[in-house]
């Protein structure tokens, strides 16, 4: 492909992750590999140069463009280079019309930069929000030591974190296939950390999803104890095994639950958990680093959807807890409605619990919990905090 080819992909991808974006569709990441499938004809660096010109124009739009032409002139607008490639030759896009439509640039539409706002999070933090993740990894002690790691790994504040260059291939390694290392950004490592999981205890991850903190927690418990993972999602849930296998933990047990009905499949646990996990769903503000798009996709009234099945998961595991047993809040989010303001109406509406400090290797004291984020601790957002059950 030539240079403009490249640039006139990228602005087809864009019209697809835009029209996606709209309509809640498909990831930007999956359909960048559909589209190259259909596509045989590109190589791997015409991959590489479209997927890059693609996110770059991403991460510039703050507001969601009118269209993929739209998005990239915001960005040509700022690169001559770039500009000249749009000379309207074969398989390049048209010349730029002197009064044609630029999307406007941002750090992401105007509502949500002033939700960050009033979370504490200024303009030039959340900038931060939209650079390129590095590649965390965290170490699975039942499987090896740090001797047996790929080359090219530093250690995070995680306990078992290590971090490589964006570009590693891990997922290639003979450590990835024998279950030495699993993708996990060192903040998620840390909110795990938060839980404190012990070898012996009874430790219940309320919303599991496909296990990446499941698998982290039962490395803690060093397999022994009791692990319980649950989620409303089977295919996610299903995940969970041939993973757990893979990384040789203790044998977990799995509770699908049916949405609304949660307390029904849960009863046997009530009272008896000495540590619950719940890792709820949320905005996603904190990693936008990985997923830029998806400031795209969220709007108030999904905000307020998230809030409130953020509270009742909330009030569900507390009610999974044992008497001095503790309950661990997680949302992958930095605005306060979910998180800091999240733990205060929990507390408020359950006199029988107490918020506990936290002493990470990492964040910020955020109400009655702890802020993690990219321009402060080099991680993905995230919000943590701990209760402790009277």
């Amino acid at each position: 492909m030539t240079p403009s080819a490249r640039v006139q992909a990228a602005i087809e991808v864009l019209d697809l992750v835009i029209e996606a974006a709209r309509g809640n569709g498909a990831p930007a990441d999956r359909l960048i590999s559909d589209w190259f499938r259909t596509r045989r004809f590109a190589g791997s660096k015409d991959r590489r140069a479209v997927r890059e010109l693609a996110y770059r124009a991403i991460r510039t739009c703050g507001e969601i463009p009118a269209d993929g032409r739209a998005a990239m002139l915001r960005v040509a607008r700022d690169d001559g280079e770039l500009a000249a490639l749009f000379d309207g030759g074969r398989h390049a896009p048209q010349p730029i019309a002197p009064e044609e439509p630029v999307a406007k640039a941002g750090v992401a539409p105007f509502w949500l930069v002033e939700r960050l706002a009033a979370s504490g999070v200024a303009e030039e933090d959340a900038a931060h929000l939209l650079e390129r993740a590095p590649l965390d990894v965290r170490l699975n002690p039942l499987r090896g030591s740090v001797d047996d790691l790929p080359e090219g790994a530093e250690p995070t504040q995680a306990a078992n974190g290590w971090r490589y260059p964006p570009e590693t291939r891990i997922e290639q390694t003979p450590a990835y296939e024998r279950g030495l290392i699993e993708v996990q950004d060192t903040g998620s490592q840390l909110t795990c950390e938060a839980l404190a999981a012990r070898p012996g205890e009874t430790v219940i991850d309320l919303c599991a999803g496909a296990g990446g903190k499941t698998l982290t927690l039962a490395a803690a418990m060093e397999n022994t104890g009791t692990l319980v993972a649950c989620d409303t999602d089977r295919p996610r849930l299903s995940r969970l095994a041939p993973r757990a296998a893979r990384a040789a933990t203790l044998p977990i047990e799995t509770v699908l639950l049916n949405p609304g009905r949660e307390a029904e499949a849960l009863g046997p646990w009530q009272g008896r958990a000495d540590a619950v996990l719940v890792d709820a769903p949320c905005s996603g503000t904190g990693t936008w680093r990985r997923n830029p798009e998806a400031r795209w996709r969220l709007t108030p009234a999904q905000l307020d959807r998230y809030a409130a099945t953020q509270a009742r998961l909330l009030d569900l595991a507390a009610t999974l807890v044992r008497p001095g047993g503790r309950l661990v809040f997680v949302t992958c989010s930095l605005l306060d409605e979910e998180g800091a303001a999240q733990a205060e109406s929990f507390l408020s509406r359950n006199p029988g619990w107490q918020a506990q400090a936290l002493e990470l290797a990492a964040g910020t004291a955020r109400g009655a919990g702890t802020r993690l984020s990219p321009w402060h601790d080099g991680t993905d957002g995230f919000f943590v905090a701990r209760f402790e059950r009277l």
